[in-house]
């Protein structure tokens, strides 16, 4: 095997037996790897052990920080580059060979760096909907980053960042090679998922703090933040969702999976915008 890249991975994890093996074999080309377990009945921690990660307990106080901000400034690295993956996903060998190559190089043009995640559903990679490529700033030096603070609400995903974005001192540039993520194994995990996920965007539309395009975010994501606070206005919402995500992302290039998820899509807008209607008139 070819000696281990000088990075660190960061695998936040809760009751992941069935997923993180698999997980931690595409990681194995990292010098350091540590599993920050949220008291794990499954026998987590002991499949991490017996791959030779490092397990820290980690226990949530029902505040900030979360689980991987906690971990980014609590935990004694060994490396400066720090890559976070979740338990359902797996590095690719050509995501390791992008990786490698930034964490020994003398120097880095960037402090950070976006991996493009591909999404299985239905026995298949999304290819479209909207949802791939899907960057998502997971590679960076460890003390440049933190996690956006969620505005005020509760985003339903307990003591780990989900929706929360991170804010980088520094520049961010784009990897090759991919990440692919396992997150709906069946349709009833995905509802199950996004059933607390609208609790979470509901509030975010009626909340009075609710300034999503923060300075401090990458340009394009606050755009797109911006867009968003836009849509939340239009009518016929999940309509137009499924319109955007079949037509306009070219969904109905994905076949089957393409149409249940963009109907999928369509469904948790709809979910949102009766749940935040809701909260409006319990206010």
């Amino acid at each position: 095997m070819p000696d281990r890249a000088p990075i660190s991975v960061l695998i936040p994890v809760k009751n992941e037996a069935a997923n993180l093996a698999a997980c931690l074999a595409s990681v194995a080309f990292c010098d350091e790897v540590v599993v920050v377990d949220s008291g794990s009945t499954d026998g987590t921690a002991a499949i991490a052990e017996r791959a030779g990660a490092r397990v820290v307990d980690f226990r949530w106080n029902g505040e900030f920080p979360k689980k991987k901000n906690w971990a980014l400034a609590n935990v004694a690295w060994k490396h400066e580059w720090v890559f976070i993956i979740d338990a359902d996903e797996r590095a690719t060998p050509e995501l390791e060979a992008a990786m490698r190559a930034i964490a020994t190089a003398a120097n880095s043009s960037h402090t950070g760096y976006y991996v493009n995640r591909r999404f299985w559903f239905l026995d298949g990679w999304l290819n479209h909907c909207g949802y791939f490529p899907s960057w998502n700033l997971r590679f960076f030096r460890h003390r440049l980053g933190r996690y956006e603070r969620a505005a005020g609400t509760d985003t339903g995903s307990g003591d780990n960042e989900v929706h929360e974005h991170v804010l980088l001192e520094g520049s961010a540039g784009y990897l090759p090679g991919e990440m692919e993520h396992y997150a709906f194994p069946d349709v009833a995990t995905w509802v199950e998922k996004h059933n607390r996920y609208s609790n979470w965007e509901a509030q975010q539309q009626v909340a009075a703090e609710n300034d999503l395009s923060s300075p401090a975010l990458d340009a394009g994501l606050a755009r797109k933040r911006r867009l968003r606070r836009l849509a939340w206005r239009l009518p016929f919402r999940p309509t137009l969702r499924f319109l955007y995500h079949y037509v306009w992302r070219a969904g109905f290039l994905d076949g089957y999976r393409g149409l249940v998820f963009c109907r999928l899509m369509a469904w948790y807008e709809f979910l949102s915008a009766a749940k935040a209607a809701e909260l409006r008139r319990r206010r």
